[in-house]
């Protein structure tokens, strides 16, 4: 059973394949609760909607950003749990933080990494013009989509691709890949040597 808290500050689509992941017995886990930083996201409507806790953490109440993540970590601590999912959170994590946590925090992002990190990874494949795109999973860093790569999936740019087109058929493979990585994660399969992470196989 992986215990997991989402943070996430959007709509939480990726949030919502991990809880039907877990409906469907595809993932051994559970959500202990989701925290957002944005008080009107569509991941905490999901969440109390499903019967998950849901938290707003106002980042404006907080002493600055090491101010709030003290009081993200003292809520993460107090909820428990065996690993974080960010699913689009869009603050950087520091250093306390990850430090203070101590166990896996991991993240999925809509690129082939380490190209295209941030927030326009979609335009930034498009203009650049690569053949194809696709999806990453990774352990979360100090850094903005630096962590080590877990998994990917790769997604081809079509000619008549537009942004919202190329980031509708990446969402899809990133419900998928998230609950694969995760269903790893529940299953002990996943280790790290420095930035090399190695997936057991299942016949072990």
């Amino acid at each position: 059973m992986l215990n997991m808290i989402v943070l996430a500050s959007g709509r939480g689509s990726n949030l919502v394949a991990i809880q039907e992941a877990i409906d469907r017995g595809e993932l051994t886990g559970q959500i202990r609760a989701v925290i957002s930083n944005k008080k009107d996201a569509g991941a905490l409507a999901f969440a109390s909607e499903s019967g998950i806790p849901a938290l707003w953490i106002n980042p404006k109440e907080a002493d600055g950003r090491q101010g709030y993540e003290r009081r993200l970590l003292g809520a993460v601590e107090e909820i428990g749990s065996d690993c974080l999912v960010l699913a689009g959170y869009m603050l950087l994590l520091g250093s306390e933080f990850i430090q203070g946590y101590g166990k896996p925090i991991l993240n999925i992002h809509p690129a082939l990494l380490p190209a295209f990190p941030g927030g326009s990874a979609q335009k930034d494949a498009l203009e650049y013009g690569v053949k194809y795109s696709g999806c990453t999973v990774h352990f979360v860093d100090e850094g903005m989509d630096t962590g080590p790569i877990i998994a990917q999936t790769p997604v081809p740019v079509l000619d008549s691709d537009d942004e919202a087109a190329l980031a509708a058929r990446i969402l899809a493979e990133e419900h998928k890949l998230y609950a694969k990585v995760l269903s790893w994660l529940a299953q002990g399969r996943i280790s790290r040597q420095g930035r090399k992470v190695m997936i057991r196989s299942d016949e072990q």
